[in-house]
């Protein structure tokens, strides 16, 4: 962590200094406070000097004392918030962009619930980490230590008597850190299952609703927060036990003091002054002790979360970043050279030896089985993961010598999923593309057929989309999609059964315009029925992660069997559509 809080020293520093002057204010006042008793109320000095003009003077100056206490403590807190605020900023933008840097399996294997748990309340109690140890940590120990030593000047035996209880009070508060501390990293798993839970339910509320199963998923989560708040009240009932049982300790370290200060003040070794800062001191002592416990479970839940957002700092992106910027080479063609390719952790192989090359400007494809490997296969070309063997390559490079930003700028995804930001629709739209003119982005929805039920809208292009897409339906999300990849000028377009939600004519309507707008980029097609591919100049068949065949329409009919039970088996459909 250091790397962060050195960037923020210019406020660290002076937060720990304005801490000091703010400690070294209250240590001063039970001194004080003795001499006003000892020597302006019983005038115990050998000058019998003092009254009212010296109990007005030291009142005085404590007040003063208490205000420049107060301010040092003010300044205090606004410099340490400064610094942990701005500390956590800097961590939390490091987090965001490494994640964005993860593979998919990286992102998987993280999860969702716990990578937002980690970027919003893990960073959160790093700065609270932050922020209590540069005011706590200095006030607790210069309280305690200071505590002990004004005691000893005051009286050597009254700073026995703490020193002695000193170690019981270190391990009352050692015990309950011990049985609490492996509790709170638990804690932040437990909330990762929440926010887990959460995120998925409120992601799929449709499909709960639809199959009725609000019961089941309020249980669910019922489970998750039961677990999470048990695991926080034990913590809370370890440290309920503590707090008493210091306090018991203390007044019974007051108690002795008392007894030994009634004493020494009938013998006239010390005065009742004396035996009032005492107890002061030691009532100091204890709240530096209870804060002390305060702050090591802050501590604590922050050397947890920072070893949980750490995980994510130090791990380090799958995709190695190639150096090759694409400026040199024209066209955009594409080439599968014997790859085989299995999802990581999954422990089976989808592709199997692929050998297929697709010129530029060709618009091929790709038909099969559900399961085959379709999306997988198109995913390679843009490298959201990398082939287990073989190699693909973009315009003759290797995917894994180009650099990601540059091979991912040469290509154009539509997926089946349509993914919508909470944006106006232009925005939505222009975001492969910012900054594209109004027209462009016209254009871009005219080719997708998105214009017509835009332009209706009653903001048209402004119109915001709901969360997900929520307000729009899956026709409609899928045309947004498509217009976005339209939009972006890349070489290499894919539609991975991006036209699902789509009647036959507004799909083959679609393809006619992408024609004539797009007559130049390479298009690679991934569908499940005849209508959306029938027109390509090839047609690539999977079957079993293998090519099965690979032709036009026509000659896939005559000589692949696979191809013909997929065109029988909707030649109904086909007919009707095109009458």
């Amino acid at each position: 962590m250091w790397k962060y809080v050195r960037k923020y020293l210019y406020f660290a520093i002076p937060a720990a200094l304005f801490m000091v002057g703010e400690v070294s204010m209250d240590l001063l006042q039970p001194g004080l406070m003795r001499r006003i008793v000892d020597e302006g109320v019983l005038r115990l000095d050998a000058a019998g000097a003092g009254g009212l003009d010296l109990i007005f003077t030291l009142g005085l100056t404590m007040v003063g004392l208490v205000l420049f206490g107060g301010m040092c403590g003010s300044l205090n807190n606004m410099f340490a918030h400064l610094a942990s605020q701005n500390i956590g900023n800097e961590i939390r933008k490091d987090c965001f962009r490494r994640i964005m840097c993860f593979s998919f399996p990286q992102m998987d294997r993280f999860g969702t619930g716990s990578l937002v748990t980690r970027v919003t309340n893990d960073i959160t109690q790093i700065q609270n980490f932050v922020a209590q140890f540069i005011r706590g940590m200095i006030r607790t120990t210069m309280l305690v230590a200071g505590s002990i030593f004004c005691m000893f000047r005051l009286n050597r035996q009254f700073g026995l008597m703490l020193l002695c209880a000193f170690p019981l009070l270190a391990g009352c508060m050692a015990v309950c850190l011990y049985k609490a501390g492996p509790l709170l990293p638990r804690l932040q798993e437990q909330l990762d299952e929440i926010n887990s839970v959460m995120q998925e339910d409120v992601a799929g509320i449709r499909v709960i609703k639809a199959c009725v199963r609000e019961t089941y998923e309020t249980i669910r989560f019922g489970k998750a927060n039961d677990a999470l708040v048990g695991t926080q009240l034990w913590v809370l009932v370890i440290f309920a036990f503590m707090n008493p049982v210091m306090n018991a300790l203390m007044y019974i370290v007051v108690v002795l003091l008392l007894l030994s200060g009634s004493v020494q003040v009938g013998a006239g070794t010390t005065t009742p002054g004396a035996v009032m800062a005492a107890i002061t001191y030691t009532t100091q002592m204890l709240n530096g002790i209870l804060n002390l416990v305060m702050l090591f479970q802050t501590l604590t839940k922050g050397a947890a979360s920072w070893k949980r957002v750490r995980e994510i700092l130090d791990t380090q992106p799958e995709l190695a970043d190639g150096d090759f910027e694409g400026k040199t080479a024209a066209g955009a063609g594409v080439e599968f050279r014997d790859v085989s390719f299995g999802f990581p952790g999954a422990g089976q192989t989808v592709l199997r030896h692929i050998d297929l090359t697709i010129r530029p400007g060709e618009t091929v494809a790709v038909m099969g089985a559900t399961g085959c490997g379709k999306t997988a296969l198109v995913s390679l070309i843009p490298r959201f993961y990398d082939v287990t063997e073989g190699a693909v390559l973009v315009d003759g490079v290797d995917v894994r010598a180009w650099r990601q930003r540059a091979l991912r700028d040469r290509v154009a995804v539509a997926a089946q999923k349509s993914e919508l930001f909470s944006r106006t629709i232009g925005e939505n739209i222009a975001w492969g593309a910012p900054g594209a003119p109004e027209d462009a982005l016209r254009t871009a929805a005219v080719t997708a057929q998105a214009d017509g039920f835009i332009s209706a809208a009653p903001e048209g292009y402004g119109t915001m989309v709901a969360e997900g897409g929520a307000s729009l339906s899956g026709g409609q999300k899928q045309r947004i999609s498509i217009a976005r990849a339209v939009l972006k000028p890349a070489g290499i377009l894919i539609f991975d059964d991006s036209t699902s939600a789509l009647d036959l004519k507004t799909e083959a309507d679609l393809y006619a315009a992408l024609k004539a707008a797009k007559p130049g980029t390479t298009k690679i097609i991934v569908a499940q029925r005849i209508a959306s591919v029938r027109q390509a100049d090839r047609i690539v068949v999977l079957r079993d992660g293998r090519i099965d065949a690979c032709g036009t329409h026509e000659e896939l009919l005559a000589s692949c069997k696979t191809y013909q039970d997929i065109y029988h088996s909707q030649i109904g459909e086909e007919e009707e559509s095109h009458g």
